[in-house]
Protein backbone atom coordinates (compact mmCIF):
# COMPACT_ATOMS: atom_id res chain seq x y z
CA UNK A 1 0.00 0.00 0.00
CA UNK A 2 3.11 2.06 -1.13
CA UNK A 3 0.11 5.05 -2.38
CA UNK A 4 -1.78 4.75 1.33
CA UNK A 5 1.82 5.55 2.68
CA UNK A 6 2.93 8.54 0.30
CA UNK A 7 -0.14 9.90 1.01
CA UNK A 8 -0.12 9.89 4.70
CA UNK A 9 3.99 10.97 4.19
CA UNK A 10 1.87 14.59 3.16
CA UNK A 11 0.84 15.04 6.79
CA UNK A 12 2.61 17.71 8.41
CA UNK A 13 1.66 17.50 11.81
CA UNK A 14 2.22 13.95 12.46
CA UNK A 15 5.56 14.55 10.73
CA UNK A 16 6.77 17.26 13.23
CA UNK A 17 5.23 14.75 16.23
CA UNK A 18 7.76 12.24 14.97
CA UNK A 19 5.81 9.72 13.83
CA UNK A 20 5.92 7.26 11.34
CA UNK A 21 3.87 4.55 9.31
CA UNK A 22 5.44 0.85 9.74
CA UNK A 23 2.74 -0.95 7.51
CA UNK A 24 -0.63 0.18 6.26
CA UNK A 25 -3.26 -2.54 4.55
CA UNK A 26 -6.64 -2.18 4.59
CA UNK A 27 -8.47 -2.08 8.00
CA UNK A 28 -5.30 -2.08 9.96
CA UNK A 29 -2.06 0.05 10.07
CA UNK A 30 0.92 0.28 13.09
CA UNK A 31 2.50 3.79 13.79
CA UNK A 32 4.79 4.52 16.13
CA UNK A 33 6.46 7.55 17.94
CA UNK A 34 10.13 7.99 19.53
CA UNK A 35 9.13 10.07 22.87
CA UNK A 36 10.66 13.72 22.64
CA UNK A 37 10.77 16.58 24.90
CA UNK A 38 8.53 18.03 22.93
CA UNK A 39 5.94 15.50 24.08
CA UNK A 40 6.05 15.88 27.47
CA UNK A 41 3.93 18.19 30.16
CA UNK A 42 4.97 20.10 32.77
CA UNK A 43 4.97 16.63 35.45
CA UNK A 44 7.08 14.85 32.54
CA UNK A 45 4.89 12.08 31.06
CA UNK A 46 3.77 11.68 27.80
CA UNK A 47 1.06 14.54 26.70
CA UNK A 48 -2.45 13.17 26.29
CA UNK A 49 -2.33 15.33 22.95
CA UNK A 50 0.77 13.51 21.72
CA UNK A 51 -0.46 10.02 22.64
CA UNK A 52 -4.03 11.00 20.80
CA UNK A 53 -2.59 11.73 17.59
CA UNK A 54 -0.19 9.02 17.56
CA UNK A 55 -3.44 7.08 17.74
CA UNK A 56 -5.23 9.30 15.61
CA UNK A 57 -2.55 9.35 12.43
CA UNK A 58 -2.85 5.00 13.12
CA UNK A 59 -6.50 4.66 12.45
CA UNK A 60 -6.95 7.55 10.10
CA UNK A 61 -4.22 4.86 8.30
CA UNK A 62 -6.07 1.70 8.37
CA UNK A 63 -9.62 3.73 7.73
CA UNK A 64 -8.65 5.42 4.34
CA UNK A 65 -6.19 2.71 3.34
CA UNK A 66 -9.65 1.00 1.15
CA UNK A 67 -9.06 4.07 -0.99
CA UNK A 68 -11.88 5.69 -0.27
CA UNK A 69 -11.82 8.79 1.91
CA UNK A 70 -12.74 8.21 5.36
CA UNK A 71 -12.87 10.99 7.73
CA UNK A 72 -13.51 10.68 11.86
CA UNK A 73 -17.28 11.34 13.06
CA UNK A 74 -16.77 10.14 16.46
CA UNK A 75 -13.50 9.11 18.75
CA UNK A 76 -12.92 8.55 22.45
CA UNK A 77 -9.71 8.06 24.16
CA UNK A 78 -8.74 6.16 27.93
CA UNK A 79 -5.53 6.36 29.04
CA UNK A 80 -4.17 3.55 30.90
CA UNK A 81 -0.58 3.85 32.38
CA UNK A 82 1.97 7.04 32.26
CA UNK A 83 5.07 6.92 30.20
CA UNK A 84 8.09 9.31 29.94
CA UNK A 85 10.44 7.90 27.84
CA UNK A 86 11.05 4.45 24.89
CA UNK A 87 8.54 4.59 21.65
CA UNK A 88 5.30 4.33 21.37
CA UNK A 89 3.44 1.95 18.92
CA UNK A 90 -0.32 2.34 17.87
CA UNK A 91 -2.23 -0.17 16.00
CA UNK A 92 -5.20 -0.07 14.10
CA UNK A 93 -7.91 -2.37 14.10
CA UNK A 94 -11.19 -2.18 11.95
CA UNK A 95 -14.30 -3.70 14.28
CA UNK A 96 -16.55 -3.27 11.94
CA UNK A 97 -17.29 -1.59 8.07
CA UNK A 98 -20.17 -1.14 5.77
CA UNK A 99 -19.99 1.08 2.70
CA UNK A 100 -20.62 4.36 4.59
CA UNK A 101 -19.10 3.53 8.58
CA UNK A 102 -16.77 1.90 9.84
CA UNK A 103 -15.49 1.73 13.51
CA UNK A 104 -11.85 0.81 14.55
CA UNK A 105 -9.76 0.10 18.27
CA UNK A 106 -6.76 1.65 18.57
CA UNK A 107 -4.14 -0.07 20.96
CA UNK A 108 -1.69 1.84 22.17
CA UNK A 109 1.61 0.60 23.87
CA UNK A 110 5.24 1.46 25.32
CA UNK A 111 8.44 -0.36 24.05
CA UNK A 112 7.67 -3.00 27.01
CA UNK A 113 4.25 -4.35 25.11
CA UNK A 114 3.04 -2.20 27.94
CA UNK A 115 -0.49 -0.74 27.40
CA UNK A 116 -1.02 2.60 27.25
CA UNK A 117 -3.88 4.03 25.80
CA UNK A 118 -7.05 2.62 24.19
CA UNK A 119 -8.74 4.81 21.49
CA UNK A 120 -12.01 4.03 19.75
CA UNK A 121 -12.91 6.15 16.42
CA UNK A 122 -15.63 5.91 13.96
CA UNK A 123 -15.20 7.06 10.50
CA UNK A 124 -17.91 8.16 7.81
CA UNK A 125 -16.48 7.18 4.28
CA UNK A 126 -17.03 9.46 1.53
CA UNK A 127 -17.87 8.95 -2.09
CA UNK A 128 -14.12 10.45 -3.15
CA UNK A 129 -11.38 7.99 -3.99
CA UNK A 130 -8.02 8.90 -1.78
CA UNK A 131 -6.18 9.42 -4.97
CA UNK A 132 -8.71 12.00 -5.99
CA UNK A 133 -8.14 13.91 -2.08
CA UNK A 134 -6.87 17.25 -2.04
CA UNK A 135 -6.93 17.43 -5.62
CA UNK A 136 -9.24 20.46 -8.12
Amino acid sequence: MENVKQFFAGDLYAKHSGIELLSVSPGHAIAQMPIQALHLNAVGSVQGGAIFTLADFAFAAASNAHGKVAVAINVSITYMKAVSSGTLRAEAREVSVNPKLGSYTVNITDQHNALIAIFQGLVYRKDQTLDAAGKG
